[in-house]
């Protein structure tokens, strides 16, 4: 049963984080990025990891993982202790990134970055993989969501950036006629422009276009889930609003 939960962690996570290098046209992470590629990520996971997304997937979002894929965002007013989670800080002008150096939020405080939470929310949703921990440790729904989104974040390139410009956001730049900060360009405009440029607005067809001109430039084997006997994620037990999160 571990290796069958772990199995579909990595299945999760090898789709995701190859969609990202995949996909360079989309280095900005506004919310239609995130959709992009939690989209296309879902539809190319295996039979039996997309029955297991389906299961921690929290009901309002019908089996769609891109419906929800910005929740990281949405809720960083109530999970205070998230926004530091979504990005990394280097010291100015130093063009290198170290976990143990860099990896830290606004306080010292060590594994509070981008870096960090993915370790984090992969190892909770690696290693409770049976159903009494589920119930009394972490909210794996919850896991999910935020490394789909964090997995995103963390190739963005101004979201590992320098400490002085708070990753692009001190840069007032001018994109075509509007005046933003750089950070923002990546986060949002880029994909913006492309989508009303080339596919008339339209989120689904930018998807479509982008499924079409995937190379798959390493052939991984297909990976397979056993039965997993004994793993019950009862929705009212899994998605609970008032599960303790525990996020470090």
């Amino acid at each position: 049963m571990k290796m069958g939960y772990s199995c579909f962690k990595v299945g999760i996570i090898l789709t995701i984080f190859s969609l990202a290098l995949l996909l360079p046209v989309i280095q900005g992470w506004g919310t239609d990025g995130h959709f992009i590629v939690c989209r296309i990520a879902q539809s190319r996971l295996s039979e039996a990891a997309a029955d297991a997304l389906k299961q921690l997937l929290p009901e309002s979002a019908e089996n769609d993982l891109a419906s929800v894929c910005s929740w990281a965002d949405n809720v960083k007013f109530r999970y205070h202790w998230s926004s530091a989670l979504h990005y990394i800080d280097t010291p100015d002008s130093l063009c290198t990134y170290q976990y143990n150096r860099d990896c830290k939020d606004e306080n010292g405080e060590k594994g509070r970055c981008v870096a960090g939470a993915i370790n984090n929310y992969t190892s909770q949703l690696i290693t409770y993989n049976t159903a009494s921990s589920l119930l009394t440790e972490y909210n794996l729904t919850e896991a999910l969501l935020f490394l789909s989104h964090f997995i995103g974040d963390i190739h963005q390139p101004l979201h590992v950036g320098f400490t002085s410009d708070r990753g692009g956001n001190t840069i007032d730049v001018h994109w075509y006629t509007r005046k933003q900060v750089l950070h923002h360009v990546w986060d949002a405009n880029i994909i913006e422009t492309a989508e009303e440029r080339f596919y008339n607005s339209n989120v689904d067809d930018m998807i479509d276009a982008i499924q079409q001109n995937i190379t798959v430039l390493h052939v991984y084997p297909p990976l397979r889930l056993p039965q997993m006997v004994g793993l019950q994620l009862e929705s009212s037990s899994v998605k609970s609003a008032g599960m303790r999160v525990n996020p470090f």
